[in-house]
């Protein structure tokens, strides 16, 4: 399984609405429940009505469309990342799953999950 880590730094955030997010940004993710409007999003595009931001974050993405019938592979990388002392976001798309770190502990993942077996793409 092959890793491509991304070059952008993120930042999650909690905002009051959608209102202000940057549409053309190449990566946003958002979630939405009955307590909270969450968004992650490269630091540099974080709206004025965010009411918690917490930069420094690094992501990788698990290449290739994943079929809804694996399982199990969120779970192993978080697994590894964990018995490592590193901890995680992930958000998951229709096609891939993406894992934030804390930038600081970035080049650790990926070493880690290297040795693990997976390839990183450079």
């Amino acid at each position: 399984m092959t890793l491509k880590p991304l070059k952008q730094s993120f930042s999650i955030c909690q905002v009051r609405d959608y209102s202000q997010v940057n549409w053309d940004s190449p990566y946003i993710f958002l979630s939405r429940t009955d307590q909270e409007n969450s968004l992650v999003c490269p630091c540099q595009d974080v709206p004025d009505n965010a009411i918690e931001v917490d930069n420094g974050w690094s992501a990788f993405r698990i290449e290739g469309v994943l079929d809804f019938s694996l399982i199990g592979i969120l779970s192993k990388l978080s697994a590894i990342l964990a018995d490592s002392q590193i901890g995680i976001f992930a958000v998951s798309t229709y096609n891939t799953d993406y894992i934030l770190t804390k930038t600081v502990d970035f080049g650790k993942a990926m070493q880690v999950l290297e040795g693990e077996g997976y390839k990183v793409e450079q």
